[in-house]
């Protein structure tokens, strides 16, 4: 099989996955080996990595997860493989993204690539219930939570449950399916009702609803499996989508008004919950991520998710002197120089 590159500028990252999305036009020159590369399955929130990248002079080859084929019997290229792959991408016409990034991991990690955030990784991404068993597990406080598998159980299952409560499905991202229920009657009407929304994967979560302290939550940032800088997150409008990438900022905000992300400087290495944090990732063989948590009324800190496609608020990144996507096309073109001097390049 032969690759055809997508248009005049982009780079082809082998002759074995034909990539939809063009690469950053100043690294096209560089060869396909011996590069990082990215598999993605949403175009939008790659500019500030592509920059960074380039600003490091780290070559980035992109891959478009769920499109192309993938030759099993072919050696993949040479260099770092790095998955980016989102809970939500089957929102954006890419169902197939979450089992193509298990397979291409797996596929480059048994020809000896170094991957970053690979298929176990992936299947953390893509479950809420997998994510809680691991908190639970490495003893953290986390939200009571009832799995339901199937639309058919949910009303017997929520008699467990008193009112107010979430609901929340367990392929999210997004704030997808996430719903306060205050009332089992109208609960009820939903679920049985034609605008009943099911879960990706079938699994619905039934959830306490936490009350935070204040309108807020922190999440903690992590590249390279260390710390970066934590981010307090205003929830004050009641919304369960946070997305920090520049691609979901909302153009004319009142700039006196109080930022949606700022950083929280008293949260830092030396403290024993990101101390935790970063124990679990390390155990997992996370080495990019976001963790998210807050501080209840009750004085309960909860964890409640561990986001490994993680995304930047660009106002807090520009009031660093150092970024965090800065930070990651460091740290893997660490990881690739590494592995050219393995291959003696």
């Amino acid at each position: 099989m032969t690759a055809s590159p997508v248009s005049p500028v982009s780079v082809t990252p082998a002759a074995h996955l034909a990539p939809q999305a063009p690469a950053a036009p100043s690294l096209r020159e560089h060869p396909v080996d011996h590069a990082v590369h990215v598999l993605h399955d949403n175009p939008e929130w790659l500019p500030p990595f592509r920059r960074a990248f380039e600003a490091e002079g780290v070559p980035l080859v992109e891959w478009r997860l769920g499109e192309g084929s993938l030759d099993l019997d072919a050696e993949p290229p040479r260099g770092v493989i790095w998955s980016r792959l989102s809970a939500s991408s089957h929102t954006r016409g890419a169902a197939p993204a979450k089992d193509a990034a298990r397979s291409i991991t797996a596929w480059a990690a048994s020809w000896g690539r170094r991957v970053v955030n690979g298929q176990h990784v992936a299947d953390l991404e893509v479950s809420k219930v997998l994510q809680h068993a691991q908190l639970r597990r490495a003893g953290f406080d986390v939200p009571r939570t009832l799995a339901v598998f199937g639309r058919d159980d949910l009303l017997e299952a929520a008699e467990g449950f008193r009112a107010p409560f979430l609901t929340k499905h367990n392929q999210g991202g997004k704030g997808l399916g996430v719903r306060r229920v205050d009332d089992h009657a109208d609960f009820a009407a939903y679920v049985r009702g034609e605008r009943f929304e099911d879960s990706a994967d079938g699994i619905t979560l039934l959830q306490e609803l936490l009350v935070a302290e204040e309108p807020a939550i922190t999440r903690a940032e992590f590249v390279g499996g260390e710390f970066v800088y934590a981010v307090r997150v205003d929830t004050s409008g009641g919304a369960f989508e946070l997305c920090p990438a520049e691609a979901c900022a909302v153009p004319g905000e009142d700039e006196a008004a109080e930022p949606m992300f700022r950083i929280r400087p008293e949260v830092t290495a030396q403290t024993p919950l990101i101390g935790r944090y970063r124990a679990l990732l390390a155990e997992l063989g996370i080495e990019i991520a976001g963790i998210e948590y807050m501080t209840t009324v009750d004085g309960r800190t909860v964890t409640y998710d561990i986001n490994t496609n993680t995304n930047y608020n660009p106002d807090v990144e520009e009031s660093l002197e150092l970024p965090a996507a800065r930070r990651i096309a460091r740290y893997l073109g660490t990881l690739l120089r590494e592995e050219q001097e393995a291959d003696g390049a």
